[in-house]
């Protein structure tokens, strides 16, 4: 049997849908509330930045949540794109890779940042 690379890109975009499976809705929630003028004493932004600010392992789980999400957000759509007939696979997946990629970069250095 040949051996393949599939478990190197359907590994994290597994895990990534489970992040967004779970933390998502509640983000989405909390966001909901937080326009609404109705934030939750313990997620005030002084809160949440001094936990960021100080704790390496929040930090971790954000960097985490968010290269999850968009890893598999890029496979989702290079699959979307294929569905809808783009047969240019390659360029494609080089696209949305380098870009979850580039977002997991910039999150990293933003969560280093705090």
């Amino acid at each position: 049997m040949a051996k393949s690379n599939k478990p190197v890109v359907w590994f994290p975009f597994a895990a990534g849908g489970t992040v967004i499976a779970f933390f998502i809705p509640v983000i989405a929630l909390l966001t909901l509330l937080v326009a609404l003028g109705k934030v939750p004493p313990g997620l005030s932004y002084a809160t949440l930045h001094g936990l960021l600010a100080d704790c390496m392992i929040a930090k971790l789980a954000v960097f985490g949540i968010v290269a999850l999400s968009l890893w598999s957000s890029a496979h989702r759509l290079r699959c979307t794109c294929f569905d809808f007939g783009l047969r240019s696979d390659t360029l494609i997946a080089t696209v949305f890779y380098v870009a979850a990629i580039a977002g997991s970069i910039a999150a990293g250095v933003f969560l280093l940042r705090i």
